[in-house]
């Protein structure tokens, strides 16, 4: 996995990179097939934006947050692709099964 924090307008520290990371820790807790992580930090207008890109297998994730605080911001971002995380995993775990019967049903028909 790789994985790339960059700053636009700001200064990633040392300590808002650990921050990151760890949060990043609970998304890849849940689903750890993650190829390549992209985050970026900005600052607009007093509005701090924290934007993320996960490649996964077949699929990438997208999402962005704003809030007045980069720390929120990034509780937010966390929040956010945490629950795309899950959903995607869900979908993709699914037992194909449940297809199966539908297809017969219209081949009856």
């Amino acid at each position: 996995m790789n994985l790339s924090i960059s700053g636009h307008h700001l200064i990633v520290t040392p300590a808002i990179r650990e921050y990151v990371m760890n949060k990043l820790a609970r998304v890849l807790r849940h689903f750890d097939h993650v190829i390549d992580i992209q985050v970026l930090l900005s600052v607009e207008k007093l509005q701090h934006r924290a934007d993320i890109t996960l490649h996964l297998r077949g699929k990438d994730v997208h999402c962005e947050a704003l809030e007045e605080n980069l720390y929120a911001a990034i509780d937010t971002l966390i929040d956010k692709v945490d629950r795309q995380v899950i959903k995607y995993k869900d979908r993709v775990q699914r037992p194909r099964i449940e297809e199966a019967p539908k297809k017969q049903a219209a081949a009856n028909l």
